[in-house]
């Protein structure tokens, strides 16, 4: 909005006291006011349209309940929409209060008001040169001039798609084509009048249009608001039209997946059924079918990643991305062109190969097994003198986040199954500690080892009280490394969660672990993933029933 001309109640009363007075503008004393304050209102329009963007349809009536009136004269105003960019702003305004999901008769009938508005615009001026005639003569054949001009938009929207698909088919018919700078002036055309429902099948035609040139022929403003709209869910596109917006336009890809984090990180989730909705909705995991867009999401997390020093929501978040993104690839495979390593061709393949097995395709009884020969194999890559460079170690740090299953299925395995611990606990320690060097890293794993073992000799006991698990929380306590602290509380609650005397404590401890380390987020996001994981495969019944308790209290002091 402005800074220099606020918009208030005030305002609004003073220009619809203005609008009123002029009416028309019929009488040459009423002309000469408005040319008068012609300037001082456009710049009072801009300020509106301005707040309005920024604003819910509904909230915008509530607080400002005027604007409808002030609006509706202004638009009936031949000297004001005859003003500079007058005309354009008002339609700007008006798309701004057009309800996508009306809810009542009254937001209807709102609906119903503003596309008749935007209809008269478009027929004003320039797209009219009779009104008064055409008036006359509607009136003559009994027609509204409301439904003379929702006709007009429908019949000017299927000319122009009827005039760009014909060219998309012209084949060398050279004189039929349309010029770039004639879609370019439609995609122009359409900025206002984004929103309105007949406009559609044109918003999808110019996306999906090409017309043979080397260079965007569509308005980065025009790709930039249809973006913005669909995020909103302003609008609704079909999936090619989206894609091929993402395709042609990389800062609409962008900040359609920044989107996406800032809605996951943001609102309130208990479940990560939840988050794979949220994420299947955004179209994205479709849309990364294609290569490109995957590596282009992908460095977006990479940054994000980076940014948040790996929290537990934004590595959960990249987790269940990829988790749903190879979902959505196994059941789409009859149409692939592309295989699963093209997603991913910098890394070092062995462990993308590793990574890529999905748990379920393997017996549960080989899953140790499996995970000793992913941190084989990540521990010579990570050993390895030619990756020296800390981006070389943050590259191979992100791709063990995406399938960070493997992750909760080795702290798992730990705890459930007999096996060699040094393998797994290296694994966890390179996972919550990237950036150690390896004498550190050694450090790590010996600190985790002494916890581990004091949890397996604690694991059969049936009783358990919270101070026979308060060595292991001195533990996390006595370190100062935010490492170590994350992985012993992974090793802990999995204790929790497995052991039939840690289930009855759990509740209790959980509590006590999360006030004296802070670690609330971390210990929600690892229940909110077992949860998932036990859900979708199948798991002791007592457990899921604790796990639901645990998220219930839990989310309750995020």
């Amino acid at each position: 909005m402005a800074e220099d001309t606020p918009v208030t109640e005030l305002n609004f009363e003073y220009w619809l006291d203005k609008a009123i007075e002029w009416g028309q503008a019929t009488t040459l004393e009423s002309q000469k006011d408005v040319c008068l304050h012609l300037p001082e209102l456009q710049k009072f329009l801009h300020a509106v349209y301005e707040t309005l963007k920024h604003m819910d349809s509904v909230v915008a009536i509530q607080r400002f309940p005027l604007i409808g009136q002030l609006l509706g004269r202004l638009c009936w105003n031949p000297f004001v929409i005859g003003y500079d960019e007058s005309q354009k702003t008002l339609m700007w305004c008006l798309c701004c209060l057009y309800s996508s999901e009306p809810q009542n008769p009254v937001e209807l009938k709102a609906n119903s008001w503003i596309r008749s508005m935007l209809c008269h615009l478009l027929s004003s001026s320039k797209w009219e040169s009779n009104e008064a005639a055409t008036s006359t003569f509607l009136s003559t054949l009994g027609y509204t001039s409301a439904d003379y001009y929702c006709h007009l938009v429908k019949n000017m929207v299927f000319s122009l798609v009827t005039e760009l698909r014909g060219n998309q088919f012209s084949g060398l018919n050279i004189q039929g084509r349309v010029s770039a700078s004639r879609v370019n002036a439609v995609s122009l055309f359409c900025l206002p009048l984004i929103t309105l429902p007949d406009l559609t099948p044109l918003l999808e035609t110019l996306l999906l249009y090409h017309g043979g040139a080397s260079k965007e022929i569509l308005s980065s403003e025009f790709l930039e608001a249809v973006n913005e709209a669909f995020l909103k869910k302003k609008i609704s596109l079909p999936e090619t039209a989206v894609f091929s917006l993402w395709l042609r336009h990389l800062p609409s890809l962008e900040k359609a997946t920044l989107y996406l984090l800032d809605q996951l990180v943001s609102i309130q989730l208990n479940s990560l059924e939840e988050v794979a909705c949220v994420i299947k909705d955004s179209l994205l995991v479709s849309a990364a079918n294609h290569p490109a867009v995957f590596r282009i999401v992908n460095e977006i997390f990479k940054n994000a990643l980076m940014e948040t020093d790996g929290t537990p929501e934004v590595m959960t978040i990249i987790q269940m991305f990829t988790q749903v993104f190879l979902q959505a690839h196994q059941n789409e495979n009859k149409q692939h062109k592309f295989s699963l390593k093209a997603y991913f061709p910098y890394h070092h393949q062995p462990l993308v190969t590793a990574l890529l097995r999905r748990p379920f395709e393997l017996p549960a009884t080989h899953w140790s097994a499996h995970l000793k020969h992913i941190s084989d194999t990540l521990k010579a890559l990570v050993e390895d003198t030619n990756v020296s460079s800390a981006a070389d170690l943050f590259e191979i740090w992100f791709l063990v986040v995406c399938f960070g299953e493997w992750l909760d299925i080795a702290a798992e395995q730990l705890l459930k199954a007999a096996v060699e611990p040094d393998a797994l606990l290296w694994l966890l320690a390179f996972y919550y500690c990237p950036q150690n060097e390896n004498q550190q890293r050694t450090q790590t794993v010996v600190e985790a080892k002494a916890v581990y073992n004091h949890l397996m000799r604690l694991f059969n006991h049936i009783v358990l009280s919270v101070k026979d698990l308060e060595a292991a929380v001195h533990s996390i306590i006595d370190t100062e490394r935010c490492c170590n602290q994350r992985l012993i509380t992974h090793l802990l609650t999995n204790f929790l969660l497995f052991s039939s005397g840690g289930q009855r404590i759990a509740q209790e401890f959980i509590y006590h672990i999360t006030e004296t380390t802070d670690s609330s987020k971390e210990v929600c996001s690892l229940l909110i993933r077992t949860a998932y994981r036990i859900n979708r495969n199948g798991g002791n019944t007592r457990t899921v029933r604790l796990l639901n308790e645990l998220l219930k209290n839990l989310t309750l002091k995020v």
